[in-house]
């Protein structure tokens, strides 16, 4: 069969997915002139979605973009970003509402502490209190404070004090090492550290306190270490330095005042892995970032004022800084904020979840939706999930078979499914359905929401109506990242040296197809070279997971003498299939089927598992290290780490073999 062209994708299905019409009638967003509207006036789309917010002071420039990349939105404006996610519902009346109903990993057998309703009024009392407990240590506007926290509510109102007082929280997800948190704290010159005794992990306390101790000595700056005692282990804390943040918060003063902050004030640090080994500092502002999210929580998942919504991420990365915390509270939203696994202490724990809150917006990764589908539909049956009515995915491409499971199974097929792309650095989602207007392709995030540019390059730095290239923004966004934290050089010639300032390189691969739907295929470094010819990943691991008896599927390039690229393959069988001999070629021949004999992995291996972190994501950079015979390095962030040992052993045998 004929060769594709470059930078396919596998459009393994033909099938399309139009809005239901009762779904349509009652959206949020349901006349597509929104595009033609936010195309024509993009700084009036923002501005009507700013004005939602409560301005202290009104912004006197919507956009300036005089020197680009360096923007400035709403500049002028004042505002709180605490006051917007908190006060402002209580003063409305809406102190009681419910902001998260918090389950416990092990809440069956905590009782009552095992599953809160978080209010709005309870989160606001801890955040004021927290806000003066910060306050008291000296930590004022323009302060690093270092947030190492599991999932509990704690964590959110840690992030809303620091936003109270002007503080810029910097949150190190709770699964990183000892090392890599006193790298971020470091380098960010934090004053302060909010941590936890331990954290849950499938049923047995993991410490976090005892674990970054011994860093802490290393951290001249770092003054100060506020613990909650989630698991009570009895930690050991340093007179001067340690605090409880329990005892803390019950002597603090219950009223802080919101510090007026500059539109531009910066909001938090996050870090991201950069192309080296030193990860990239990610600077978010207030008003803008504030702004996108709350808009884009509001339009992409047509949040209505009785949802339940469900982000299934962590805090520690940006979905949960901008669709956990402030997306959903600056939306007045009631959301669910689950602590741990997704398969304890059983495989269906998510859909007792579901039922048990009536979840009517889920959001989560494809990574986990794979799991669920290798783990079988038959554990969805037992439980009532009909109060679902919207279905997201974030975190990477879903190849389409992942999302019509998704669709069919867990949303019963009446369930639009928005495949949402975005960035630590994009700040909120950029290209995402609307899902009361946009017809779905699964496989694709089809096209850029109302007020934001994206085109695809080619390798002349031309914009393509249609093929293969490079993914790039063209116009800013009020969400935008503005620079990396003490790196301003780092940050233009990452992003915006490429094809000028004012032209955001996005670092992904991707196609646009006859009808203007995007793409996306991975990193643009995510594509493979097999002799001459560059094939994504995402579209050899498509066609892989295509086959009905693949649950999970991860490739790489690896050097070859014949080719220039040889594709190995990392493969999740279903349970019950016999891996390996017969199958192996079975798996070869159906990938050159459906993408052309050259995507035909040289080598397979197998695993129960692949490599991937707590929160799901595959980590690709461990397999190259696998194949290539390198140091793997600290692997105690995985979910579970005994499966390098099985892969390792894979590769080796068919190395020799």
């Amino acid at each position: 069969m004929a060769e594709k062209p470059e930078l396919d994708v596998l459009l393994g299905t033909e099938r399309t997915f139009p809005p239901p019409s009762a779904f349509a009638r009652d959206a949020v967003l349901g006349d597509p002139a929104v595009y033609e509207q936010a195309a024509a006036d993009p700084e009036a789309w923002w501005a009507a979605w700013a004005d939602r917010l409560e301005w202290i002071e009104p912004w006197e420039t919507v956009l300036d973009w005089s020197d680009p990349p360096h923007a400035k939105w709403f500049d002028g404006g004042k505002l709180n970003v605490s006051a917007n996610c908190l006060d402002r519902h209580v003063a409305a009346g809406k102190g009681g509402r419910v902001a998260f109903y918090w389950e416990a990993e092990d809440a069956d057998e905590q009782g009552e502490d095992g599953r809160k309703e978080v209010t709005y009024e309870w989160l606001l009392d801890q955040t004021q209190r927290f806000a003066n407990v910060l306050k008291g240590l000296g930590v004022g506007k323009g302060d690093v404070v270092g947030i190492f926290m599991p999932m509990i509510p704690e964590t959110a109102a840690a992030m809303l004090a620091c936003t109270r007082i002007g503080a810029v929280h910097n949150v190190v997800f709770g699964g990183f090492s000892a090392s890599s948190l006193k790298e971020r704290m470091e380098v960010s010159e934090a004053k302060a550290l909010v941590t936890a005794d331990a954290t849950l992990r499938r049923g047995a306390p993991m410490p976090m306190k005892e674990k970054v101790d011994p860093v802490l000595a290393g951290l001249p700056d770092l003054k100060h270490v506020i613990v909650v005692n989630r698991c009570d282990t009895g930690c050991e804390m340093k007179p001067g330095r340690d605090l409880d943040w329990h005892e803390a918060l019950a002597a603090a003063n219950p009223v802080c005042e919101p510090e007026p902050m500059d539109s531009e004030d910066p909001l938090y640090i996050l870090y991201t892995s950069g192309s080296t080994a030193k990860p990239k500092g990610i600077v978010h502002t207030t008003g803008g970032y504030l702004t996108q999210v709350a808009a884009t929580h509001r339009m992409v998942f047509d949040l209505k004022d009785d949802d339940v919504y469900w982000c299934a991420a962590d805090v520690g990365w940006v979905t949960g800084h901008s669709y956990i915390v402030y997306g959903p509270l600056a939306n007045g939203a009631t959301s669910v904020m689950y602590e741990g696994a997704p398969d304890y202490p059983g495989r269906d724990r998510w859909w007792e979840i579901v039922e048990r809150y009536r979840v009517s917006i889920l959001y989560t990764a494809p990574t986990v939706i794979r799991s669920f589908m290798k783990w079988g539909e038959e554990l969805l049956a037992g439980h009532d999930l009909s109060s679902l009515r919207l279905l997201g995915s974030v975190g990477e491409p879903i190849n389409p078979r992942a999302w019509l499971w998704y669709h069919e199974h867990v949303g019963g097929g009446r369930c639009p499914v928005v495949d949402t792309w975005w960035q630590t650095e994009t700040g909120a989602i950029m290209i995402s359905p609307l899902p009361g207007i946009t017809t779905t392709k699964p496989g694709s995030a089809t096209v850029p929401l109302p007020g934001i540019e994206a085109g695809i390059f080619d390798r002349k730095g031309k914009l393509i109506a249609e093929g293969g290239g490079t993914l790039v923004l063209t116009r800013p966004w009020p969400a935008m990242a503005r620079t990396l934290y003490g790196e301003p050089e780092r940050f233009v010639e990452t992003y915006w040296q490429r094809y000028g300032a004012d032209t955001y390189l996005v670092g992904d691969a991707a196609r646009i197809d006859e009808d203007g739907y995007f793409w996306i295929v991975g990193r643009i470094d995510d594509v493979i070279n097999v002799s001459g010819h560059r094939l994504s990943t995402m579209e050899v691991e498509s066609a892989l997971v295509s086959h009905p008896s693949v649950a999970e599927a991860a490739v790489i390039g690896v050097p070859d003498e014949a080719t220039g690229q040889a594709i190995i393959a990392f493969v999740t069988p279903q349970d019950g299939v016999e891996a390996g001999g017969e199958f192996t070629a079975e798996l070869r021949e159906h990938v050159a089927e459906k993408i052309g004999k050259l995507a035909r992995p040289k080598t397979v291996c197998y695993a129960d598992d692949l490599p991937k972190t707590r929160s799901g994501k595959i980590m690709r950079r461990l397999l190259r290290n696998i194949a290539d015979g390198k140091e793997l390095g600290d692997v105690s962030t995985l979910r579970d780490p005994s499966v390098v040992e099985a892969l390792t052993a894979q590769v080796e045998n068919a190395t020799e073999g």
